[in-house]
Protein backbone atom coordinates (compact mmCIF):
# COMPACT_ATOMS: atom_id res chain seq x y z
CA UNK A 1 0.00 0.00 0.00
CA UNK A 2 0.99 3.36 -1.10
CA UNK A 3 2.54 5.84 2.00
CA UNK A 4 0.26 8.93 2.71
CA UNK A 5 3.24 11.16 2.42
CA UNK A 6 3.18 10.46 -1.30
CA UNK A 7 -0.02 9.73 -1.92
CA UNK A 8 -1.68 12.90 -3.62
CA UNK A 9 -5.28 14.04 -2.47
CA UNK A 10 -5.21 17.55 -4.51
CA UNK A 11 -2.76 18.03 -7.70
CA UNK A 12 -3.32 21.77 -9.12
CA UNK A 13 -0.62 21.00 -12.23
CA UNK A 14 2.27 23.46 -11.96
CA UNK A 15 0.60 25.43 -8.54
CA UNK A 16 0.06 22.94 -5.55
CA UNK A 17 0.03 19.62 -4.36
CA UNK A 18 -1.88 18.42 -1.32
CA UNK A 19 -0.93 15.44 -0.10
CA UNK A 20 -3.03 12.69 2.08
CA UNK A 21 -0.71 13.40 5.32
CA UNK A 22 -1.68 16.64 4.69
CA UNK A 23 1.58 18.14 3.68
CA UNK A 24 1.38 21.07 1.37
CA UNK A 25 4.14 21.33 -1.76
CA UNK A 26 3.70 24.92 -3.22
CA UNK A 27 5.54 24.30 -6.86
CA UNK A 28 6.13 28.12 -7.76
CA UNK A 29 6.63 31.06 -6.52
CA UNK A 30 8.71 30.21 -3.27
CA UNK A 31 11.47 32.52 -3.91
CA UNK A 32 12.15 35.74 -2.28
CA UNK A 33 14.35 38.20 -3.42
CA UNK A 34 15.60 41.21 -0.89
CA UNK A 35 14.33 44.53 -1.61
CA UNK A 36 17.14 46.69 -3.33
CA UNK A 37 17.27 49.47 -5.42
CA UNK A 38 16.75 48.06 -9.16
CA UNK A 39 20.52 48.46 -11.23
CA UNK A 40 18.30 48.74 -14.20
CA UNK A 41 15.48 51.23 -13.83
CA UNK A 42 16.97 52.72 -10.53
CA UNK A 43 13.71 52.08 -8.59
CA UNK A 44 14.12 51.68 -5.00
CA UNK A 45 11.87 49.14 -2.82
CA UNK A 46 11.61 48.18 0.59
CA UNK A 47 9.35 45.98 2.64
CA UNK A 48 6.81 47.00 5.25
CA UNK A 49 4.76 45.12 7.97
CA UNK A 50 0.82 46.34 8.14
CA UNK A 51 -0.86 44.27 10.14
CA UNK A 52 1.78 41.64 11.81
CA UNK A 53 -0.10 40.30 14.18
CA UNK A 54 -1.89 38.40 11.12
CA UNK A 55 0.71 38.69 8.39
CA UNK A 56 -0.05 41.15 6.57
CA UNK A 57 2.41 43.16 4.88
CA UNK A 58 4.02 44.65 1.68
CA UNK A 59 6.64 45.43 -0.76
CA UNK A 60 7.10 48.99 -1.99
CA UNK A 61 8.49 50.75 -4.79
CA UNK A 62 9.43 53.94 -5.66
CA UNK A 63 10.38 55.56 -9.09
CA UNK A 64 14.28 56.95 -9.36
CA UNK A 65 14.34 60.87 -8.34
CA UNK A 66 11.21 60.78 -6.33
CA UNK A 67 12.44 63.32 -4.31
CA UNK A 68 12.90 65.72 -7.02
CA UNK A 69 9.09 65.15 -8.80
CA UNK A 70 5.89 66.35 -7.50
CA UNK A 71 3.16 63.93 -5.78
CA UNK A 72 2.68 60.58 -8.02
CA UNK A 73 0.07 57.73 -8.70
CA UNK A 74 0.10 55.08 -6.76
CA UNK A 75 -1.07 51.21 -7.29
CA UNK A 76 -2.29 48.63 -4.82
CA UNK A 77 -1.16 45.78 -6.68
CA UNK A 78 -2.50 41.86 -6.05
CA UNK A 79 -0.61 39.66 -7.39
CA UNK A 80 -1.84 35.73 -8.75
CA UNK A 81 -0.95 32.87 -8.27
CA UNK A 82 -4.79 30.97 -7.78
CA UNK A 83 -4.99 32.00 -4.06
CA UNK A 84 -2.69 29.73 -3.43
CA UNK A 85 0.90 30.46 -4.07
CA UNK A 86 3.15 33.30 -5.17
CA UNK A 87 4.15 36.13 -2.87
CA UNK A 88 5.08 39.77 -3.86
CA UNK A 89 9.13 39.37 -2.83
CA UNK A 90 9.63 37.04 -5.65
CA UNK A 91 11.58 37.26 -8.63
CA UNK A 92 8.77 37.07 -11.08
CA UNK A 93 6.71 39.84 -9.23
CA UNK A 94 10.07 42.01 -8.61
CA UNK A 95 10.74 42.16 -12.44
CA UNK A 96 7.38 42.73 -13.68
CA UNK A 97 7.14 46.10 -10.61
CA UNK A 98 10.21 47.78 -11.35
CA UNK A 99 9.40 47.54 -15.12
CA UNK A 100 5.92 49.12 -14.30
CA UNK A 101 6.87 51.42 -11.88
CA UNK A 102 9.97 52.56 -14.06
CA UNK A 103 7.72 53.14 -17.49
CA UNK A 104 4.41 54.64 -15.48
CA UNK A 105 6.48 57.10 -12.85
CA UNK A 106 4.05 55.40 -9.72
CA UNK A 107 4.45 54.63 -6.40
CA UNK A 108 3.56 50.68 -6.16
CA UNK A 109 2.07 48.82 -3.01
CA UNK A 110 2.64 44.80 -3.70
CA UNK A 111 0.08 43.37 -1.09
CA UNK A 112 1.35 40.46 0.95
CA UNK A 113 -2.15 38.61 1.78
CA UNK A 114 -2.65 35.21 3.45
CA UNK A 115 -2.94 32.07 1.14
CA UNK A 116 -5.07 29.26 1.23
CA UNK A 117 -5.94 26.73 1.86
CA UNK A 118 -4.18 27.35 4.95
CA UNK A 119 -6.15 30.27 5.00
CA UNK A 120 -9.37 29.72 2.29
CA UNK A 121 -11.15 32.67 0.99
CA UNK A 122 -12.45 35.25 1.66
CA UNK A 123 -9.31 35.67 3.88
CA UNK A 124 -7.42 36.73 1.29
CA UNK A 125 -9.96 39.27 0.79
CA UNK A 126 -10.31 40.69 4.06
CA UNK A 127 -6.40 40.57 4.29
CA UNK A 128 -6.12 43.01 0.53
CA UNK A 129 -8.84 45.34 2.48
CA UNK A 130 -6.35 45.26 5.64
CA UNK A 131 -3.65 46.27 3.38
CA UNK A 132 -5.93 48.87 1.45
CA UNK A 133 -7.10 50.83 4.56
CA UNK A 134 -3.75 51.04 5.83
CA UNK A 135 -2.79 53.09 2.23
CA UNK A 136 -5.15 55.42 2.82
CA UNK A 137 -4.34 55.96 5.80
CA UNK A 138 -1.90 57.98 5.14
CA UNK A 139 -4.28 59.95 3.34
CA UNK A 140 -5.11 61.81 6.35
CA UNK A 141 -1.68 62.01 7.60
CA UNK A 142 -2.12 59.06 10.24
CA UNK A 143 0.04 57.03 8.78
CA UNK A 144 3.86 56.69 9.53
CA UNK A 145 5.35 55.52 6.10
CA UNK A 146 7.12 58.22 5.03
CA UNK A 147 7.05 56.83 1.01
CA UNK A 148 3.18 57.42 0.96
CA UNK A 149 2.91 60.37 3.09
CA UNK A 150 5.95 62.27 0.50
CA UNK A 151 5.62 60.56 -2.52
CA UNK A 152 2.04 59.82 -3.13
CA UNK A 153 -1.14 61.72 -4.78
CA UNK A 154 -4.47 60.47 -2.87
CA UNK A 155 -7.03 61.74 -5.59
CA UNK A 156 -4.94 59.12 -8.17
CA UNK A 157 -5.09 55.81 -6.38
CA UNK A 158 -5.15 52.78 -8.43
CA UNK A 159 -5.90 49.30 -8.14
CA UNK A 160 -4.66 46.09 -10.00
CA UNK A 161 -3.39 42.72 -10.05
CA UNK A 162 -3.14 39.70 -12.39
CA UNK A 163 -5.20 36.48 -12.69
CA UNK A 164 -6.39 35.95 -8.81
CA UNK A 165 -4.46 38.84 -8.33
CA UNK A 166 -7.09 40.58 -10.87
CA UNK A 167 -10.07 38.93 -9.21
CA UNK A 168 -9.01 40.37 -6.02
CA UNK A 169 -8.56 43.87 -7.36
CA UNK A 170 -12.37 44.02 -9.09
CA UNK A 171 -13.52 42.30 -5.47
CA UNK A 172 -11.56 45.44 -3.34
CA UNK A 173 -12.98 48.29 -5.98
CA UNK A 174 -16.53 46.73 -5.95
CA UNK A 175 -16.53 47.34 -2.19
CA UNK A 176 -15.55 50.48 -2.44
CA UNK A 177 -18.28 51.59 -4.27
CA UNK A 178 -20.41 49.93 -1.55
CA UNK A 179 -18.76 51.09 1.55
CA UNK A 180 -16.58 53.82 0.31
CA UNK A 181 -12.75 54.64 1.56
CA UNK A 182 -12.70 57.77 3.72
CA UNK A 183 -13.05 60.54 1.30
CA UNK A 184 -10.61 58.85 -1.62
CA UNK A 185 -12.03 57.85 -4.72
CA UNK A 186 -10.29 54.99 -7.25
CA UNK A 187 -9.18 56.47 -10.20
CA UNK A 188 -8.52 53.42 -12.10
CA UNK A 189 -8.62 49.46 -11.89
CA UNK A 190 -6.23 47.41 -13.77
CA UNK A 191 -7.11 43.48 -14.41
CA UNK A 192 -4.73 41.90 -15.94
CA UNK A 193 -5.66 38.32 -17.31
CA UNK A 194 -8.31 37.66 -14.13
CA UNK A 195 -9.66 35.12 -12.81
CA UNK A 196 -13.10 35.05 -12.93
CA UNK A 197 -15.15 32.14 -14.09
CA UNK A 198 -18.85 31.23 -14.35
CA UNK A 199 -21.23 28.01 -13.77
CA UNK A 200 -22.29 28.34 -17.66
CA UNK A 201 -19.33 27.71 -20.07
CA UNK A 202 -18.89 30.75 -22.78
CA UNK A 203 -16.68 31.28 -25.43
CA UNK A 204 -14.13 28.24 -25.63
CA UNK A 205 -14.23 27.28 -22.10
CA UNK A 206 -16.04 23.89 -22.72
CA UNK A 207 -13.81 22.87 -26.03
CA UNK A 208 -12.43 19.28 -25.29
CA UNK A 209 -8.56 20.70 -26.37
CA UNK A 210 -8.59 23.41 -23.19
CA UNK A 211 -5.58 22.53 -20.78
CA UNK A 212 -6.33 23.35 -18.10
CA UNK A 213 -9.82 22.82 -18.54
CA UNK A 214 -13.18 24.44 -16.86
CA UNK A 215 -13.54 21.08 -14.50
CA UNK A 216 -10.16 21.99 -13.45
CA UNK A 217 -10.98 25.59 -12.41
CA UNK A 218 -14.50 24.61 -10.73
CA UNK A 219 -12.72 22.52 -8.14
CA UNK A 220 -9.98 25.15 -7.95
CA UNK A 221 -12.60 28.03 -6.76
CA UNK A 222 -14.03 24.91 -4.60
CA UNK A 223 -10.40 24.30 -2.88
CA UNK A 224 -9.35 27.88 -2.26
CA UNK A 225 -13.00 29.17 -1.08
CA UNK A 226 -14.64 26.18 0.73
CA UNK A 227 -18.02 28.04 1.68
CA UNK A 228 -18.61 28.51 -1.72
CA UNK A 229 -22.13 28.94 -3.84
CA UNK A 230 -19.95 28.10 -6.64
CA UNK A 231 -18.79 29.03 -10.04
CA UNK A 232 -21.71 31.43 -10.04
CA UNK A 233 -20.49 33.08 -6.46
CA UNK A 234 -20.30 36.91 -7.35
CA UNK A 235 -16.86 36.84 -6.32
CA UNK A 236 -15.95 35.15 -9.73
CA UNK A 237 -18.66 35.14 -11.92
CA UNK A 238 -18.78 39.80 -11.93
CA UNK A 239 -22.20 39.22 -14.33
CA UNK A 240 -24.05 37.76 -10.82
CA UNK A 241 -23.06 40.63 -8.48
CA UNK A 242 -25.87 43.23 -8.42
CA UNK A 243 -23.08 45.99 -6.79
CA UNK A 244 -21.47 45.66 -10.20
CA UNK A 245 -23.07 49.05 -11.29
CA UNK A 246 -21.60 50.48 -8.47
CA UNK A 247 -17.79 49.70 -8.88
CA UNK A 248 -15.69 52.30 -7.81
CA UNK A 249 -13.69 53.66 -9.84
CA UNK A 250 -14.16 55.59 -13.25
CA UNK A 251 -12.14 53.70 -15.66
CA UNK A 252 -10.89 50.32 -15.94
CA UNK A 253 -7.96 48.29 -18.26
CA UNK A 254 -8.39 44.49 -19.01
CA UNK A 255 -6.02 43.04 -20.72
CA UNK A 256 -6.80 39.55 -22.12
CA UNK A 257 -4.54 36.85 -24.15
CA UNK A 258 -5.44 35.14 -27.10
CA UNK A 259 -4.54 31.37 -26.05
CA UNK A 260 -5.55 31.80 -22.29
CA UNK A 261 -8.93 29.83 -20.70
CA UNK A 262 -9.90 33.23 -19.33
CA UNK A 263 -9.56 34.83 -22.05
CA UNK A 264 -13.49 35.09 -22.81
CA UNK A 265 -14.41 35.92 -18.90
CA UNK A 266 -12.16 39.20 -19.63
CA UNK A 267 -14.19 39.98 -22.73
CA UNK A 268 -17.34 38.96 -20.67
CA UNK A 269 -16.82 41.54 -18.08
CA UNK A 270 -15.88 43.83 -20.40
CA UNK A 271 -18.99 43.55 -22.24
CA UNK A 272 -21.23 43.02 -19.11
CA UNK A 273 -19.70 45.91 -17.39
CA UNK A 274 -20.29 48.15 -20.10
CA UNK A 275 -23.89 47.41 -20.41
CA UNK A 276 -24.39 47.48 -16.46
CA UNK A 277 -24.96 50.82 -15.79
CA UNK A 278 -21.80 51.82 -14.73
CA UNK A 279 -20.74 54.95 -15.68
CA UNK A 280 -16.60 54.53 -16.05
CA UNK A 281 -15.41 54.08 -19.30
CA UNK A 282 -14.05 50.43 -19.98
CA UNK A 283 -11.37 49.21 -22.15
CA UNK A 284 -9.57 46.08 -23.20
CA UNK A 285 -6.62 45.26 -25.02
CA UNK A 286 -5.96 41.27 -26.76
CA UNK A 287 -2.11 39.81 -27.11
CA UNK A 288 -2.26 37.49 -30.07
CA UNK A 289 -0.60 34.38 -29.76
CA UNK A 290 0.34 34.88 -25.73
CA UNK A 291 -1.31 32.51 -22.64
CA UNK A 292 -2.12 33.16 -19.14
CA UNK A 293 0.31 36.07 -17.76
CA UNK A 294 2.96 35.55 -19.94
CA UNK A 295 3.75 38.63 -19.45
CA UNK A 296 5.02 37.38 -15.91
CA UNK A 297 7.15 34.35 -17.21
CA UNK A 298 8.88 36.66 -20.63
CA UNK A 299 8.70 39.71 -19.43
CA UNK A 300 11.74 40.75 -22.02
CA UNK A 301 9.56 39.37 -25.16
CA UNK A 302 7.87 41.99 -27.51
CA UNK A 303 4.54 41.20 -26.03
CA UNK A 304 5.04 41.59 -22.63
CA UNK A 305 6.87 45.20 -23.16
CA UNK A 306 4.03 45.91 -25.45
CA UNK A 307 1.42 44.99 -22.47
CA UNK A 308 3.57 47.37 -20.16
CA UNK A 309 3.83 49.97 -22.11
CA UNK A 310 0.05 49.85 -22.54
CA UNK A 311 -0.49 50.00 -19.13
CA UNK A 312 1.66 52.61 -18.20
CA UNK A 313 -0.20 54.75 -20.48
CA UNK A 314 -3.39 53.81 -18.77
CA UNK A 315 -2.05 55.90 -15.63
CA UNK A 316 -0.34 58.98 -18.11
CA UNK A 317 -3.81 59.41 -19.25
CA UNK A 318 -4.90 60.64 -15.80
CA UNK A 319 -1.99 62.95 -15.37
CA UNK A 320 -2.52 66.56 -14.25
Amino acid sequence: MESTTTEILHDFLHLMRVYKDGRIERLEGNDVVPASVDPITGVQSKDVEIAPEIGVGARLYLPANADQQHKLPVLVYFHGGGFMVQNPFSQTYATHLNALVSQANIVVVSVDYRLAPEHPLPVGYEDSWVAIKWVVSHFKGDGQEPWLKDHVDFQRVFFGGDSAGGNIAHNMAIRVGSEKLDGINILGLILNHPFFWGEEPIGNEDAETNYPDKAFVDRLWRFVNPLTVGSDDPMLNPAKNPDLPSLGCSKVLICVAEEDLLRDRGWYYYEVLDKSGWKGKVEIMETKGENHVFHLYNPTSESAVAMVKKVATFFNQHKD
